[in-house]
């Protein structure tokens, strides 16, 4: 597996050593919960060098890629609102979207939160001051503000759509700024996410969860074996469907819960190849080739549409025709008669008129191409090589 072995040289080599920001330098907002018996009882039992636990000054750490391709992702590990899966689902995913020149925020999200109400609550406004973080360092780290994404993995996968999808989302609580508002990722990446299932009907999503119309483009990865999540991910998926938003899922015969980045040898260790593919097929993944190849594709169409256009159809040629129709009627209606047999013949000879005229005018309706059609077509098309190749010259700098 190509991409595994890319994964295992990075874990020991580093473009540009990683940096960690506090994600709120005046102290988090709200106040977090006391942690139950039982979550308690769930901390002592993740206490290890591999779980994050008790996070009240939430961070985000940076890993740089050598050379960055504008697209940047913040990973949202999982941990039941508990804990924070730091490796397998963070450290290891940030190295791995690095090998894809794709810049990786690692987000440590306070926890634990599960004795509150809303245990997403707080781990969904940490993910937006990120977000927010993110776009206001683009210029700093060589990334594209519009093309900043995130990547959650079970209760991180929770945190992510309710960020995509929830619109009753407050905004950010220190801030009047505009740009400092509620943020939403440019796309998402879910991995086995869950907890949007109706309690009565785990067939069915949660009332409280809707995919909205302004919902950003999805992919999804979860195992079949992996309790109810396979469903609540095939139900997210069929909602994108009716509201016709970019979305892709991937359901692996095998593979549990709570994989991440390790290779065990089972059918869903493939999630990251298909990851990849998704985020390049989408242009996130965009390299100096790509792009020449982009432009000139718009350059042929840019030709194909100018040489077209002598060759189209006006915008007003029905019009034209029924006018002339109108015409020849009036002029028939003043005309001398001078017998029967000239009245009928050209009144055959109108109607045969009559008849072509409203043929023509079926034909062009449909077809017709308005000038000012034609112009932003063509407008649309410059517009989209001159930003092509504005990142091109970018990503070669």
């Amino acid at each position: 597996m190509k991409w595994f072995s890319l994964l295992l040289f990075s874990l020991t080599t580093y473009a540009v050593e990683p940096i960690t920001l506090p994600l709120w330098p005046e102290g988090a907002p709200g106040k977090m919960a006391e942690p139950s018996q039982g979550t308690l009882e769930s901390l002592a039992k993740h206490a290890s060098k591999s779980f994050v636990t008790n996070v009240s000054e939430p961070t985000m750490t940076v890993y740089r890629p050598d050379k960055p391709n504008g697209t940047s992702v913040i990973v949202a590990p999982g941990g039941a609102f508990i804990f924070l899966s730091a490796v397998h689902e963070g450290s290891q995913v940030c190295e791995w979207l690095n090998t894809l020149g794709v810049t990786a925020i690692l987000l440590t999200y306070r926890t634990p939160t599960r004795d509150e109400s809303a245990p997403h609550e707080k781990p969904v406004q940490d993910a937006q001051k990120a977000l927010s973080l993110v776009r206001q360092h683009a210029k700093e780290w060589h990334l594209n503000p519009k093309r900043v994404g995130l990547m959650g993995f079970s209760a991180g996968g929770n945190l992510l759509a309710h960020l995509a999808c929830d619109r009753d989302l407050k905004n950010d609580p220190q801030s009047d700024d505009a740009d400092l508002q509620v943020q939403r990722p440019d796309f998402g990446i879910m991995i086995y996410g869950g907890g949007f299932l109706d309690p009565t009907d785990p067939l069915k999503l949660s009332v409280d969860f809707k995919v909205p119309g302004d919902a950003p483009p999805l992919f999804m990865a979860c195992a079949g074996d992996d309790g109810n999540n396979p469903i609540a991910a095939t139900l997210i998926y069929l909602e994108y469907k009716k509201l016709k938003i970019p979305a892709e899922l991937h359901l692996f015969s095998e593979g549990g819960h709570g994989f991440g980045m390790r290779a065990n040898g089972q059918p869903i260790n493939q999630w990251p190849a298909r990851c990849a593919e998704w985020m390049d097929s989408n242009g996130w993944l965009p390299t100096a080739a790509k792009l020449d190849a982009a432009i000139q594709h718009h350059e042929d169409a840019l030709q194909i549409l100018v040489k077209s256009v002598t060759k189209l159809t006006c915008g007003n040629d029905a019009q034209m025709i029924a006018a002339s129709l109108q015409e020849l009627e009036a002029k028939f209606a003043r005309a001398v008669i001078l017998n029967q047999d000239e009245k009928d013949r050209l009144e055959k000879k109108l109607q045969k008129s009559r008849e072509a005229a409203k043929k023509k005018i079926q034909e062009l309706s449909p077809n017709t191409i308005k000038p000012e059609t034609l112009v932003q077509e063509i407008n649309q098309l410059k517009q989209n090589i001159a930003e092509l190749q504005a990142e091109r010259e970018w990503l070669t700098q």
